[in-house]
């Protein structure tokens, strides 16, 4: 199965620019489906970006982020070529994680 993340990460000058799209419902359980029942929330609440084994980035999600979140983040300290791994966890157990060349 393919991965729900699609990530580049380009390193310039000794910063590394990391975008990435996650593709995920991130239902808030407040919206009804055209029936009038409530679809239940399912939503990321982790997400991790790593470099070497150490967490570069880690943001905590809720509800309120929309569907197929959209990620930007520079860090320093990662050279061409070195791998990068991004993963996330939501609310209903569900994760998916991925790794990245920095280009």
């Amino acid at each position: 199965m393919a991965s729900s993340i699609r990530v580049r990460a380009v390193e310039s000058g000794g910063v590394t620019s990391l975008k990435a799209l996650v593709k995920h419902p991130m239902d808030s359980g407040f919206v009804k489906d055209s029936e009038g029942n409530v679809i239940p929330a399912h939503f990321i609440q982790m997400l991790t970006v790593s470099h070497n084994g150490k967490d570069v980035f880690v943001a905590n999600w809720g509800p309120a982020v929309s569907k197929d979140p959209f990620l930007e983040c520079r860090f320093k300290g990662a050279e061409k070529g070195d791998e990068l791994t991004i993963s996330w966890i939501d609310n209903q157990g569900e994760s998916d994680s991925t790794t990245a060349t920095v280009a």
